[in-house]
């Protein structure tokens, strides 16, 4: 009996039995898991590790670039403060004195204002002295000089004491302001008052009741607190009157509920003061 030529082929295609099936694509496998030479991927790695280690070293470098210069900025603008500082408290010092010049100056003029009116008003009293003319010009300047303010008066009034808070009350509704002036001012001259003073600046017909910052001003000057109004009037009806005005209710409104400094009380005997001449706007010759 000859060979079995079918099966003798058939073991010759098969493949052994520890080989894998893929075996002869192990060309075709290493081309696909290892695209890039070994030895070239060794070197191509580390050339980025360098070139990581170089990037990290030049951000480094820029970032304390970046800091010595902003350093530098900040030495040099303190340095700029340090030396102007003398020079700006000079200025602030020279701007005190020349404010304090300024302020005796306007109080010497003040002082020689007063000097020249009692000079002139007795020059006045001498002139008109001696006849019954001169006598009734005389009253009748002194009741004009009495409604302009210009002349000082006695008499019965009021004295109204007003302040801020004590210390512990925040707010600006607890400090005096302006405006709560011109109520009280106002709510006396409806209550029947004849003659007004703040700290003794006596009060007319053109006098304005100014803030100025923080400081409230008559006339420009200045107010120191506490507050002290005098108001010459009939003692019989001022208080009265004036309790029920719209400046009364207002002050006893700020006593109760914003714990304000409120003070009334009557008086026998007032002087005011006359308030400065206002400057002469309009004149006629006397026929």
């Amino acid at each position: 009996m000859g060979p079995n030529w079918s099966q003798i082929l058939r073991r010759r295609v098969r493949p052994p039995r520890d080989r894998r099936r893929d075996a002869s694509m192990d060309l075709l496998n290493q081309l696909i898991d290892q695209p890039i030479e070994p030895g070239y991927a060794e070197a191509s790695g580390g050339s980025r590790s360098a070139g990581a280690t170089t990037g990290r070293r030049r951000g480094a470098l820029i970032v304390f670039g970046c800091l010595l210069v902003a350093g530098a900025m900040i030495g040099l603008s303190l340095a700029q403060t340090l030396r102007a500082a003398p020079a700006d408290e000079q200025q602030r010092l020279d701007l005190v004195d020349r404010i304090a010049r300024q302020e005796q100056t306007v109080a010497d003029q003040r002082a020689r204002i007063g000097t020249l009116t009692d000079e002139i008003d007795a020059a006045r009293e001498q002139a008109l002295a001696g006849d019954a003319t001169g006598a009734r010009t005389r009253d009748r300047l002194e009741r004009y000089g009495e409604a302009a303010q210009t002349v000082d008066v006695r008499g019965p009034g009021l004295v109204i004491t007003v302040d801020d808070a004590p210390a512990d009350a925040q707010g600006t509704s607890n400090r005096v302001l302006d405006r709560d002036l011109q109520l009280l001012v106002n709510g006396l001259w409806l209550s029947g008052a004849e003659a007004i003073a703040i700290n003794g600046h006596r009060l007319g017909s053109r006098t304005a009741i100014r803030a100025a910052g923080d400081a409230i001003t008559v006339d420009y000057r200045s107010l120191t607190r506490p507050y002290r109004v005098e108001a010459i009037g009939d003692p019989r009806n001022l208080q009265s009157r004036w309790v029920q005005s719209s400046g009364g209710v207002l002050w006893n409104y700020l006593k109760d509920n914003y714990q304000m400094r409120y003070e009334l009380t009557g008086s026998d005997e007032l002087t005011l003061p006359g308030s400065p001449q206002a400057p002469l706007e309009r004149a006629e010759v006397a026929r």
